[in-house]
């Protein structure tokens, strides 16, 4: 009998918290949700990093945005707004952060994919892909990644992930505790796909890492001390 794949939608986030890659490292695909409208106020354009002796020692790392449509500019339009001053920001910010840590030499490799594509790609959500990519790389994940701005779905929130789910080829949709405030299961329940609600890593209770960047985790714990922290939350494929 097949396996049935699991699925993830979620926005590309600049070094993602432990939450969200927890969620993402459970999933045989990954949804890029990068066709919905920019929120200034969310993490696809930063991140906090938490100081290595003291995680609850926060500041934001952000990469300042254009909007070429303004308000109503969607995700994959996002263009940094000075790459060459970004790119200094985050080689020394991270640096300062995590330098001494003893797995910085792993944490580097991370940022510096993300500087490189920083450099390369105009648009600011290919940046934090990459961020998120290296950083379920380290920890050997083997899944796919597909684009929602490649696949046709319905425009009402629990309509769409049930879409954007089955065009991905899964029929377990994984939903986080923010999707699990609103999400309705009756869409999926119409198309015959499961919905589970895996919970966050035990690490994010605690204090500072439910708002903090993976980057702390990866450096101060180093990519198989993360992925430990991961993996007993996989939801395994059925």
């Amino acid at each position: 009998m097949p396996q049935t794949l699991s699925c993830a939608v979620h926005q590309p986030n600049l070094f993602p918290r432990l939450s969200t890659l927890g969620k993402l490292f459970c999933a045989d695909v990954w949804v890029v949700l990068d066709d919905v409208q920019f929120n200034g106020r969310d993490y696809q354009h930063r991140a906090r990093l938490a100081a290595a002796a003291d995680p609850e020692d926060q500041r934001w790392l952000t990469v300042p945005v254009h909007r070429p449509r303004g308000r109503a500019t969607r995700i994959r339009e996002l263009r940094p707004a000075d790459p060459a001053a970004a790119h200094r920001t985050m080689s020394r910010l991270v640096r300062q952060y995590y330098g001494r840590c003893a797995h910085w030499p792993e944490t580097a490799g991370i940022v510096d994919e993300v500087l490189a594509a920083l450099a390369l790609h105009e648009r600011l959500a290919v940046v934090a892909e990459v961020s998120v990519r290296a950083m379920l790389d380290r920890m050997g994940w083997r899944g796919a990644v597909v684009r929602s701005s490649e696949l046709t779905a319905r425009e009402g929130r629990s309509e769409r992930l049930a879409d954007l789910t089955a065009a991905a080829g899964a029929g377990i949709y994984l939903c986080g505790p923010g999707g699990a405030k609103y999400l309705s299961e009756r869409p999926f329940a119409e198309r015959g796909l499961r919905v589970r609600y895996p919970s966050p890593p035990p690490l994010t209770r605690d204090r500072g890492m439910r708002t903090a960047s993976a980057l702390w985790a990866f450096a101060t714990r180093g990519p198989a001390g993360v992925r430990d922290c991961l993996v007993p939350d996989r939801v395994p494929a059925q």
